[in-house]
């Protein structure tokens, strides 16, 4: 049976209308979270230690400086990058399409006076919160380390969030499509590990061919991701080409606002077709 909420939302492409009940989906979410947040503070702490400890000590001695400083401290920053893409990318696929496909967590929402335009927002909120909370425990694991050198390294929450947001509109994208909870293994192996290691992660962009440069820099949504955060958490950043390090984060800045803002919009209206078509 349909509900009256699903009724009342024509799966028509449009500008979101959104409320303040947006944050009754948020909230439904965090409650959820803070209940089981034992078994979820623990991957997200030991994560980055292990990776600290099997890339950064493990080939330090093979790498004593990239870009004029220890490895270890290169590829810190990039850690809290990748918290901040698992953590939405993961929470809006398979744990959107749980809520979604098997717990009926959508519909039990939608009859209420919630929108289903606002249940989506609302887990691209709490996306972006996870985002947040996940890169916040990977900046106090490389902050107990000695691994941050610039004053501004607390910028790195909004960041996150703005991030996560990004993040989770796209994977939103793949949910709104996915025929089956099986159906992530291809965005998950094919566009989240593309940007893992092509990113300027774990080794500089500068060192792609310049078409790889191009690419990395102007597609993959990682890239904006990390030179924000690494010139906020180490103060270093190398011009990528010819892009100084003010010219980079002015670019990485506006790149994420716009695929946000299109990514936000397209999820919604992709997640209404599919839930009320």
């Amino acid at each position: 049976m349909t509900s009256p909420n699903l009724r009342k939302s024509p799966a028509r492409f449009g500008v979101p209308k959104l409320t303040y009940r947006v944050w009754k989906v948020w909230r439904r979410n965090f409650d959820v979270f803070t209940k089981t947040i034992a078994t979820n503070f623990l991957p997200s702490l030991l994560e980055p230690i292990l990776y600290l400890v099997a890339f950064g000590f493990g080939l330090d001695g093979f790498i004593p400086s990239i870009q004029g400083q220890p490895y270890i401290k290169f590829i810190a920053p990039a850690l809290v990058a990748i918290a901040v893409m698992n953590g939405a990318f993961f929470e809006c696929t398979f744990a959107s399409f749980v809520r979604m496909y098997y717990q009926k967590t959508f519909d039990a929402i939608v009859a209420t006076p919630v929108s289903v335009e606002e249940v989506v927002a609302g887990e691209l909120l709490w996306g972006a919160t996870r985002a947040t909370i996940n890169a916040t425990f990977v900046l106090g694991v490389i902050a107990a380390f000695g691994l941050i050198s610039s004053p501004l390294f607390l910028l790195v929450v909004p960041i996150a969030f703005f991030g996560g947001l990004m993040f989770g509109a796209i994977a939103m994208c793949f949910t709104a499509v996915a025929p089956n909870i099986d159906f992530f293994n291809f965005p998950t192996f094919l566009f989240l590990t593309s940007m893992f290691f092509l990113s300027g992660t774990f080794f500089p962009i500068t060192s792609l061919p310049s078409a790889a440069q191009g690419t990395a820099l102007a597609v993959l949504p990682l890239t904006q991701v990390v030179n924000i955060t690494r010139s906020v958490v180490s103060g270093h950043l190398e011009p990528i080409l010819g892009l100084n390090p003010a010219s980079l984060i002015l670019v990485s800045l506006a790149w994420i606002i716009v695929v946000t803002v299109f990514f936000f919009v397209l999820s919604i209206n992709l997640m209404k077709k599919r839930l009320t078509g």
